[in-house]
């Protein structure tokens, strides 16, 4: 009997804890939606790292281009003055 007892309470604990971890267990469609999100998060991770890079990128074009200009228009005034 007390053996009966004991493997009786093994099995139910033992389907106990199959049973929790079964549970935990996500499902395919709530996989699909927590990979959607967290590409979506990565998405706008990665935008804002652009964002960040392309402003200061644009300003040192800009400074480049006047630069540039700067240099063209000197060369202009010395041939100039050399003829």
């Amino acid at each position: 009997m007390k053996k009966f007892r004991r493997s009786f309470s093994f099995v139910v604990g033992l389907l106990a804890v199959v049973g929790l971890f079964a549970c935990s267990q996500e499902t395919p469609a709530e996989k699909a939606k927590a990979a959607v999100s967290g590409n979506a998060a990565t998405q706008a991770a990665g935008q804002a790292a652009v964002d960040a890079i392309q402003t200061p990128m644009d300003q040192a074009r800009q400074a480049e281009n006047v630069l540039e200009n700067s240099a063209e228009q000197t060369a202009a005034k010395i041939k100039e003055s050399m003829q």
